[in-house]
């Protein structure tokens, strides 16, 4: 059965970081994209951060550019999220994403709350 399973959020101050894990199993992870999308409470689920399968390319929403960094471990099975110098605009739900068209997989999501 292909899994997804987010781990690593909670509350976190402004200014502070955490590291977002994606543990996967069931499918072939090295032949897969990996995303970490996010949600807000009344807003539309956005992409944040995009890895390829090899881990060469990746790509950031302008919004956290220069404070997020995806990477993956292929022999881990696992794509990370590092955010630091958090805001109180990035508390949502994040979620796991694989990718390999035409199938597309979803974790369930941890919640990120920033705030004092």
């Amino acid at each position: 059965q292909v899994q997804l399973v987010e781990s690593g959020g909670g509350l976190v101050q402004p200014g502070g970081s955490l590291r977002l894990s994606c543990a996967a199993s069931g499918f072939s992870f090295s032949s897969f994209a990996m995303s970490w999308y996010r949600q807000a409470p009344g807003k539309e689920r956005e992409l944040v951060a995009r890895i390829s399968n090899t881990g060469g390319s990746t790509n950031y929403a302008d919004s956290v550019k220069g404070r997020f960094t995806i990477s993956r471990d292929n022999a881990k099975n696992t794509v990370y999220l590092q955010m630091n110098s958090l805001k109180p605009e990035d508390t949502a739900v994040y979620y796991c994403k694989a990718v390999a068209k035409p199938l597309a997989y979803w974790g369930q999501g941890t919640q990120v709350t920033v705030s004092s």
